[in-house]
C-alpha cells in the first residue's frame, strides 16, 4: 500500500529529519508508530499523502510516486489524515455538515453523499448526534467525527497523527476501539502516538528515534526488548514494565503478558 525507499526529509536550517528510512505498510494492516517529540514520526506520517516531500528518495503509494503532483489527488483520495487537535478540524456549524464537507468538494451526488454520511456515522457511532454543534461534544466524540469525515470519503488508509494526544483516557479509549474497529473492516489504519499501551492492539509497532527507524516487529517482539528502549528514554507499557520489575525481583514470570487481566490471572496462580 505504502512504500518508503531510502527516504531522507530536512526542514529549513535544521537536523535531518528522516533518515534513511526503508518500509512498507502492507493493505488491511494495523501499525503504530511510537517515539519522542522530535523522532519524525509525525513528519513520517505527512510523507504517506505527499503533505511533505523528501529530500532525498522515494514514496509511493499503491505503486503512484507521492512527489508528482498528477498523483496528489488520487493518493490523498486514498489516504486520509486525523491530526491532534479536533477543535482545528471543524468547518461547519453541525456534524452533519462537517461530515458532508469533504463529500461536497469531491462532487458526490447528494443521494451518494447522505448514504455514506449516514453510513460513516454509524461505523464510528455517532449518527444520533448529527444534529449537534461541535462545541456540544466530548473530545473523544469530536475525534470520532472527524474520523467520520474521512471514512465518508472512502479512503483506503486512515493515518492518525496523535490524535488521541488531547483526550481525557476515556476519549482515548472510544478513539481506540474506533481505530479497532475499522482494522476489523478491513481499512489500513496507522497510529502515531506517544502512548506506548496503544501499541498493544496493532499489528506491527514501528519504534522511531531521531530521525531512524529504530525497532519494528509485533507489539509483543518490540516490548521483549526493554533494555533497548529504555536505552532511547522510551517507555513500555505498564503492564509490561510491571511484570518486569517482578521478574527481576525474583517472582516467575514468563515473557508473554501484555494484558492485565493475564498479568492479575498469573500473579493469583502463584499464589
Amino acid at each position: 500500500m505504502i512504500s518508503f525507499k531510502q527516504v531522507c526529509f530536512s526542514y529549513e536550517q535544521e537536523q535531518p529529519a528522516l533518515i534513511g528510512i526503508d518500509l512498507t505498510i502492507e493493505a488491511g494492516e494495523f501499525v503504530t508508530i511510537i517515539g519522542h517529540n522530535g523522532s519524525g514520526k509525525s513528519t513520517l506520517a505527512k510523507h504517506m499523502n505527499g503533505l511533505l516531500q523528501p529530500s532525498s528518495g522515494r514514496v509511493s503509494v499503491q505503486g503512484l510516486c507521492a512527489s508528482e503532483k498528477e498523483n496528489l489527488w488520487r493518493i490523498r483520495q486514498w489516504i486520509g489524515m486525523v491530526f491532534q487537535n479536533p477543535d482545528n478540524q471543524f468547518v461547519a456549524p453541525t456534524v452533519l455538515d462537517d461530515v458532508a464537507f469533504g463529500l461536497e468538494n469531491l462532487g458526490v451526488a447528494r443521494k451518494e453523499m447522505i448514504e455514506r454520511i449516514e453510513w460513516a456515522l454509524d461505523q464510528v457511532e455517532m449518527w444520533e448526534y448529527r444534529d449537534r454543534q461541535p462545541h456540544q461534544l466530548s473530545g473523544g466524540q469530536k475525534q470520532r467525527v472527524a474520523v467520520a469525515g474521512i471514512l465518508a470519503m472512502k479512503p483506503k488508509v486512515i493515518v492518525l497523527d496523535e490524535s488521541t494526544a488531547m483526550l481525557d483516557p476515556i476519549g482515548r479509549q472510544e478513539l481506540l476501539e474506533t481505530m479497532r474497529k475499522l482494522h476489523q473492516e478491513g481499512i489500513t489504519v496507522v497510529n502515531i502516538t506517544h502512548y506506548p499501551d496503544e501499541a498493544l492492539i496493532c499489528d506491527r509497532l514501528l519504534v522511531m528515534n531521531k530521525g531512524e527507524l529504530f525497532l519494528q516487529g509485533t507489539p509483543q517482539d518490540v516490548f521483549k526488548q526493554i533494555s533497548k528502549l529504555r536505552s532511547i528514554q522510551l517507555d513500555v507499557p505498564f503492564v509490561v514494565e510491571l511484570a518486569d520489575r517482578l521478574r527481576r525481583k525474583g517472582v516467575p514470570l514468563s515473557v508473554d503478558i501484555w494484558k492485565t487481566d493475564e498479568l492479575v490471572e498469573r500473579l493469583w496462580n502463584l499464589l
